[in-house]
């Protein structure tokens, strides 16, 4: 039986994976079974493997099928939930999974009452701890727009039922399971790290021993990102080889019998597995090495075949884990580099191994990193040369052996990091120098889904004709011929697009030339911050720039801004406009005549002097034209910056085309504008100026501009009440069409000669 199943795992694999798919999105995607089933007859598989691999889907699929509507049952409150160890206290909220009695997840959130109450939930680990919880129900927000963070996937993915809002909870008991304990103990060596090493050590220390990565430094990550090694800080299967390697060792050379130290090793890897977090990266590889040590008594198992059993068995316990990112990443990465063994045993050199090592992974997962991510590191394919075995074999071993030596009484540890922190100061420095270089990243966008098929097709035709010694200019064109149609994917299109970006109570507009010939964009966004106690800040504030715009961005295939205009300096304008400088080239910055001196507008300036942006101030007059398109500003008219009323206002106009774009303009203004530009009439699209508020869309000026379709930008629940009822009545009157970017999402619009279409983005997440 052993040697008949040898290899053909991978098929009962991705019978599995089919059945998973159709259980969560339609029963009708059971055909794809038809697919696996002509592998195995492609592949010569007897008739009982070609009848297993259908009767394992369809067996799969009821499984699926029922673990799925049990999550969709409604939950009964008052209920009694218990803590897993997926939680997070940021500031005064606490966030993370619990458990009902059934052991179903659910997604909770509990607003801290005060500092001593953070102080206490934060010194106890509280998983396993039972709860009776009051509350209420929340339905997830949808996203911003189609490239944001979306919690209904999020959702999806963790296998949870939804939101609930805690109003209430009172302790019951904790629940002690070996997890349970286990988790415990994760929690102690959490504090432990932190009470005992540096501050510039803990957080990568957490990381790398146990999976905890909440107090890493957002600007390293960052960076570490840029050189495409983040997985450096992700518990890999290098990671459990080398725990696996060291312990099993030790063991020998403390005397233990062989047969001994590898159950020794069996019991351990499943428990530092819960201590490092459980990550799918984790348990992928502490199942492969489990399965291969325990088959080691029965028959030899291949690497495939292991990893194949470790994802049947995953995808059983949690069905929705196929849609974590982590985990198709982990498994499409491990799964190159078996498939690839033909490839790297051709060469010798370790340089060369490592230079393929890396280019396979990035080759397999480019287009499911593109998909979720919009971008890839080019830099990454050098340097995880030099920085996996830096930090697998170098720093790894390192902060094993200071971790150990800080249980150890006496001034030991002390040396160790007297000797070991300036090193590890100058590499962190080194790293940042280093992705601050230019052109490292390719952000061509996210691709669309016939595109992924086409870009995976690719990737296999480029391994077959390697294997088959193929000459170089046909796999090379097998491999750039869907890069080059990614690339040119979102480029491709005749229309001037204009979206106005949902990011809450703020304005931020992007405007697409046809074939992206130039991009602007108008305002960044920002949140309005308020006075906070200490212990209410959080690790990292939310950042609407880094968050929902650059996404956008990105998303889009945009990695260059021509003109960035900041219509006036309040922070719902301006706040995001850092982190999109830092994200994406801009050329040059137009502001409202000496807005700049404003302190909203410190930020902005220091990080464009940092860049060598040119910000330049425009006043009414300043006219340019692009491939027909015809660019002016019409206010403001005098160089005294005084708030709302001195905002750019931009005129956009082709042909018969007209947009207008108010930033904050109220009426006073508007009224000016009317007397300076009587032929101001009839435009397409209208930005009501400050987000719909009673100062501003007055009735001559609405009466007199008569747009087609005019955007109120506001926030859901925004404390000012925009867009105020009597100015959408206003436009009710006249029979003019609104909408408001906290109903509709993002929303985008194409201009050209036939007329205009309107896209809004929550349609994409309603059902």
């Amino acid at each position: 039986m052993g040697n008949s199943l040898k290899h053909k795992w991978i098929v009962y694999a991705l019978s599995v994976l089919v059945a998973a798919i159709a259980a969560h999105e339609s029963m009708g995607l059971l055909f794809l079974l038809v697919i696996v089933l002509l592998i195995c007859i492609y592949k010569r598989y007897n008739i009982l493997h070609c009848i297993g691999v259908i009767i394992l889907g369809i067996v799969s699929f009821l499984h699926f099928s029922t673990q799925i509507c049990k999550v969709h049952q409604p939950l009964e409150l008052p209920a009694v939930l218990t803590w897993t160890d997926e939680y997070k206290i940021n500031g005064s909220k606490l966030r993370g999974f619990m458990k009902d009695e059934s052991g179903r997840k659910i997604y909770v959130t509990y607003e801290l009452n005060n500092e001593e109450e953070k102080n206490r939930l934060e010194s106890i680990p509280l998983v396993g701890m039972r709860f009776e919880i009051m509350g209420e129900l929340e339905k997830p927000k949808l996203p911003n727009h189609q490239y944001a963070f979306n919690m209904v996937g999020y959702l999806k993915s963790k296998g949870a039922i939804g939101i609930l809002q805690i109003s209430d909870w009172a302790y019951i008991d904790t629940k002690s399971t070996i997890t349970q304990r286990i988790s415990v103990q994760r929690h102690d060596l959490i504090q432990h790290i932190e009470n005992t090493f540096p501050n510039s050590l803990a957080a990568e220390a957490q990381s790398l021993l146990i999976g905890y990565q909440e107090n890493v430094d957002f600007e390293m990550i960052r960076a570490y990102q840029k050189l495409g090694i983040t997985h450096l800080f992700a518990i890999s299967g290098l990671h459990i080889a080398i725990v696996s390697l060291i312990l099993f060792q030790g063991l020998l050379r403390l005397g233990v019998r062989r047969e001994l130290a590898t159950i020794l090793l069996l019991i351990a890897l499943p428990i530092y597995g819960v201590i490092a977090g459980g990550a799918p990266s984790v348990w992928r590889a502490v199942l492969v090495v489990e399965f291969i040590l325990i088959t080691q008594v029965i028959w030899k198992l291949p690497m495939d075949d292991a990893l194949s059993i470790s994802f049947i068995f995953f995808v059983f316990l949690e069905p929705w884990s196929i849609y974590q990112i982590g985990f198709q990443l982990s498994y499409l990465a491990t799964l190159s580099l078996i498939y690839s063994g033909n490839l790297l045993n051709r060469y010798q050199s370790w340089i060369v191994q490592s230079f393929l090592i890396t280019f396979v992974c990035q080759l397999i997962v480019y287009p499911l990193l593109l998909f979720h991510f919009f971008e890839i590191s080019i830099s990454s394919l050098i340097a995880n040369i030099v920085f996996v075995p830096l930090f697998s074999f170098i720093i790894l071993p390192i902060n094993i052996v200071l971790l150990i030596a800080s249980y150890i009484p006496g001034q030991l540890v002390e040396i160790l990091f007297f000797i070991y922190e300036p090193i590890r100061t100058l590499l962190s420095q080194f790293i940042l120098w280093l992705q601050a270089l230019p052109y490292q990243m390719w952000i061509p966008g996210k691709p669309n889904l016939l595109l992924m098929i086409f870009a995976y097709f690719s990737v296999f035709c480029f391994f077959y004709l390697f294997d088959n010694g193929a000459k170089v200019w046909k796999y090379v064109l097998v491999l750039f011929i869907p890069i080059i149609l990614i690339e040119i994917g979102t480029k491709w299109t005749e229309e001037m697009k204009i979206s106005f970006i949902s990011v809450g109570q703020g304005d931020c507009i992007l405007i697409e030339l046809p074939y992206k010939g130039e991009v602007y964009l108008i305002d960044t966004g920002g949140v309005l911050r308020f006075e906070q106690e200490d212990w209410e800040e959080t690790k990292e504030p939310y950042e609407i720039g880094r968050q929902i715009v650059v996404p956008y961005l990105k998303g889009k295939g945009i990695n260059r801004i021509d003109k960035l205009i900041i219509t006036h300096a309040d922070s719902d304008h301006v706040e995001g406009a850092e982190e999109v400088l830092k994200e994406i080239e801009v050329r040059e910055i137009h502001i409202s005549p000496n807005s700049y001196k404003k302190d909203v507008m410190n930020d902005l300036n220091e990080e464009a002097k940092r860049k060598g942006i040119p910000i330049k101030e425009q006043m009414a007059g300043t006219k340019w034209s692009i491939n027909g398109y015809t660019f002016q500003y019409l206010w403001p008219m005098d160089l005294t910056y005084e708030g709302n009323n001195d905002s750019l206002v931009l005129y956009v106009t082709k042909g018969s085309f007209q947009a207008l774009f108010t930033g904050d303009l109220e009426a006073e203004g508007e009224e000016q504008l009317l007397k300076l530009y009587p032929k101001l009439n009839n435009i397409d699209i209208l930005k009501a100026g400050h987000h719909g508020s009673k100062t501003s869309s007055s009735q001559q000026f609405v009466k007199t501009l008569m747009p087609k379709v005019t955007i109120f930008s506001t926030g859901e629940g925004n404390r000012y009440g925009h867009p105020h009822h009597e100015v959408t009545e206003r436009f009710e009157y006249y029979g003019l069409k609104t909408l408001d970017t906290k109903d509709t999402g993002t929303i985008e619009i194409s201009v050209s000669s036939k007329g205009m279409v309107v896209f809004r983005s929550h349609l994409l997440f309603k059902h």
